[in-house]
């Protein structure tokens, strides 16, 4: 595929197939995403639709990793810059040969019409008042040569040229041909091959015109130096397109080639596909790291800039996870092998940038429908422009209206259209992983720049996700209000029931009964209530922990604890109730600090326009203090995962675009719900399915990065689309004559040719300005 009008027409090829419910073309990664039913269609099927509708196909192999996909398209587009770089220097090259060699044909052109004077084309009237009086006086003995003598000679370095350096114009203008459509290839061999038959035709057979009082004129040089100069822009696009995927690149390389691994007792150097899960490996300080895994022993700080946009290097102890690829900066360690190839958090990032670049974008839409009619367009306008000047030009008709429908075919670029979106869409994922922030598609890259309102999950989010015991207060009166059983042996019994919990404060219970020493059994019972507390049996004792509403249902009455627990509360601490033995037992206070980034990356929220909410099961009180400190807009306390989806649709009912960040498991109904779900994934869990978007960094700054970025790209994409369609409605009109009237300039298929190599390059350039865009 070379242009949109390819790409449009292998993705009609593919919807209208039976059984595809969807199909996605890549014009940039030259790839398909299908969507169909494998009992009405199968994937070889689909190849040879694709086959036989002009176009080469393959199915991706099932063993290719990631990386081998990646390295595989890296050397098909160095070999594609390569080969384009060699023709068009070496066409550039003839095509000053050619253009000299035709100064003395030229010149006899330019006399039959009534002097230099009279050549409206500023390219060839500069070339007539500047290159021909200095040929002249350089080689005089070239204008002495016989022009049919030079026609021939021209006519056979044109044949080489286009056979060679053009032949890809030709061979698929005519499988496009051969399949009733037509694309970019289709202008540029149209184009040239009519001036090169009109060429032809004045050099076999110059009588045929000279019989009809027509100049033999012949015009090799145009064709020689017109795909030339469409090489040379095709070069530059390579090389431009090239540069769209140097973040993925990037990462890719960051991928070590050995790893020390502990075998027998030795530490062994060994290629990195031969590490074994369970390995046990060794890195030393500067060293990166070679595969994912868990430290069992030693302890470091470890650079993650790389993957999570961190820039400070993070604290690593026995028992953290490290990140394949990343660079461990001050000690050494030994860490087990967790998870390689493609389970590995590298290949997994891999994969959701190129899935991401594969994707479209909605926008693509507009450029689908203009370049699916584009082609058939020009060549109609081409058609109409010959006719137009054959019938009305005084002087040359025949000349002038050909010259004049060769340079509408040679300007038109549809190819500007089909990568204003695609490449945007590159570059900005790239950039977007540069800082942590990894979207897993061009609709929710798009969708993200339309955001209105940000929904907040507290825990882990806004807060710091790792909640510790501030207060354990027994019941007056109750079981563990005595010397018999104090206040440390509830919470050793919560902490008991709390150990086959999930949840953050749970989690923090059974920290601080460890960390007093306490005796933590494991319970003969457990049963979660989300977003309530639980329930179980600790040595035989029924014990419940949880919200008012939970002990509510075991018909607990906590009135003797409430002023407690709303004092607590409004202390921004989280109160639990606990109940042993149907009777009340005490509260335990959990704290759980916002994080230090929260704050400011609000504040930033609200200057970018967007209202911010904070959802949470957590108590109002406790909600009301977190909010003030973080300067929330507005909270919604106490809502369980259903009150947190019936929260967003309420928002979205009300016209507002809703993203929601969050990073537990109960919050992924309410990520699924959102207009754009993003999921904190904290470095490690890259494979957040609930979120359209990953925040590897962990903050809520790499949030407000995601909707900045987003705004950017969709700013790039309506830049690239204005200007390719203005190029196309400015330029074909100008190479019709349009300004001949007025100033009396007519543009030459050499001109049209330039600027039509040049359009898609601009194009590319300014999606490429996102790679440096600033995002703090």
């Amino acid at each position: 595929m070379t242009c949109a009008a390819c790409q449009s027409r292998v993705q009609r090829t593919l919807q209208k197939q039976p059984g595809v419910a969807d199909a996605t073309v890549n014009l940039m990664m030259q790839n398909a995403t299908v969507t169909f039913d494998p009992q009405s269609i199968s994937p070889t099927k689909l190849v040879e639709a694709i086959r036989d509708s002009g176009y080469g196909a393959e199915l991706a192999s099932p063993d290719q990793t990631a990386f081998e996909e990646q390295d595989a398209r890296d050397r098909s587009t160095d070999d594609e810059f390569r080969a384009l770089r060699l023709k068009a220097i070496v066409s550039a090259i003839v095509g000053l040969l050619v253009m000299v060699l035709s100064m003395p044909l030229m010149s006899n052109r330019a006399m039959d019409m009534s002097g230099a004077a009279a050549v409206v084309d500023p390219f060839m009237r500069w070339v007539m008042e500047v290159m021909d009086p200095a040929l002249r006086r350089v080689a005089p003995w070239l204008y002495a040569l016989p022009a049919q003598g030079i026609s021939w000679a021209l006519l056979v370095i044109t044949v080489v040229v286009m056979a060679w350096a053009g032949r890809h114009f030709y061979t698929h203008a005519w499988a496009a041909f051969r399949h009733h459509a037509a694309d970019m290839n289709t202008l540029v061999a149209v184009g040239t091959g009519a001036a090169f038959v009109y060429s032809v035709v004045a050099t076999v057979a110059p009588q045929f015109f000279l019989t009809r009082g027509i100049a033999p004129d012949v015009y090799y040089e145009a064709v020689v130096i017109i795909i030339a100069l469409i090489l040379t822009g095709n070069m530059f696009e390579a090389r431009a397109k090239k540069r769209t995927s140097a973040a993925l690149r990037l990462l890719v390389n960051l991928r070590p080639k050995t790893a020390r691994v502990l075998r027998d007792g030795l530490e062994v150097d060994v290629p990195v596909e031969q590490v074994m899960r369970g390995d046990v490996l060794t890195v030393r300080p500067g060293e990166r790291i070679a595969v994912d895994g868990e430290i069992v022993s030693g302890e470091s700080a470890v650079d993650e800039s790389m993957l999570t946009g961190e820039s400070l290097p993070v604290a690593k102890r026995a028992g953290d996870h490290v990140i394949g690829a990343t660079i461990n900066r001050t000690g050494a360690f030994r860490y087990r092998a967790t998870t390689l190839g493609s389970d590995s958090v590298l290949a997994q990032i891999v994969k959701l940038m190129r899935d991401a670049q594969g994707s479209r974008a909605p926008i693509q839409r507009l450029a689908d429908r203009i370049s699916g009619i584009f082609v058939p367009v020009v060549m109609s306008l081409a058609v109409v422009t010959f006719v137009v000047w054959f019938l009305a030009a005084s002087n040359a008709p025949g000349v002038r209206a050909f010259a004049a429908a060769v340079a509408v075919l040679i300007i038109a670029c549809p190819c500007a259209m089909g990568l204003a979106v695609p490449t945007a869409v590159m570059v900005s994922t790239g950039k977007g992983a540069e800082l942590g922030v990894l979207f897993k598609g061009g609709e929710v890259l798009q969708r993200a720049g339309d955001i209105t309102t940000v929904v907040l999950d507290k825990t882990g989010t806004v807060t710091e996700g790792r909640p510790t015991v501030t207060d354990v207060v027994a019941a007056p009166g109750g079981a563990f209000d005595s010397q018999a059983h104090t206040p440390d042996d509830l919470l050793a019994i919560t902490a008991s029931l709390e150990t086959l919990s999930e949840h953050p404060l749970a989690d923090a219970i059974v920290r601080e009964a460890r960390t007093r020493g306490l005796a933590v059994q494991a319970p003969q019972s457990f049963e979660s209530h989300t977003g309530r507390g639980a329930i179980g049996v600790v040595d035989g004792f029924a014990v419940t922990v949880g919200n008012e509403s939970l002990l509510a249902d075991y018909a607990v009455d906590v009135t003797p604890l409430r002023a407690v627990a709303n004092q607590l509360a409004s202390d921004g601490k989280t109160p639990m109730f606990i109940a042993v033995d149907g009777a009340l037992a005490g509260v335990i206070a959990v704290a759980d600090p916002i994080k230090a980034s929260s704050r400011a990356a609000i504040g930033r929220l609200h200057v970018m326009g967007l209202e911010v909410v904070m959802l949470t099961g957590d108590h109002q009180r406790t909600a009301n203090a977190i909010a003030k400190e973080a300067q929330i807009d507005r909270v919604v306390a106490g809502v369980l995962p259903e009150g947190k989806v019936a929260e967003i649709k309420r928002l979205q009912a009300e016209g507002k675009v809703v993203a929601m960040v969050g990073d537990g498991i109960n919050d992924a109904p309410a990520l699924a719900q959102a207009d754009v779900g993003m999921a904190i994934g904290t470095g490690t869990d890259v494979a957040v399915e609930a979120g359209d978007v990953v925040l590897m960094r962990g903050d809520l700054h790499s949030a407000a990065q995601a909707i900045e970025l987003s705004r950017r790209t969709m700013r790039t994409m309506q830049q690239n689309l204005f200007w390719a369609f203005l190029y196309n409605v400015i330029g074909i009109p100008i190479a019709a004559g349009a300004l001949y009237p007025a100033f009396g300039l007519l543009l030459s298929p050499i001109l049209a040719s330039a600027a039509m190599a040049f359009s898609s390059v601009s194009v590319v350039t300014n999606s490429l300005r996102l790679r440096g865009a600033r995002i703090a």
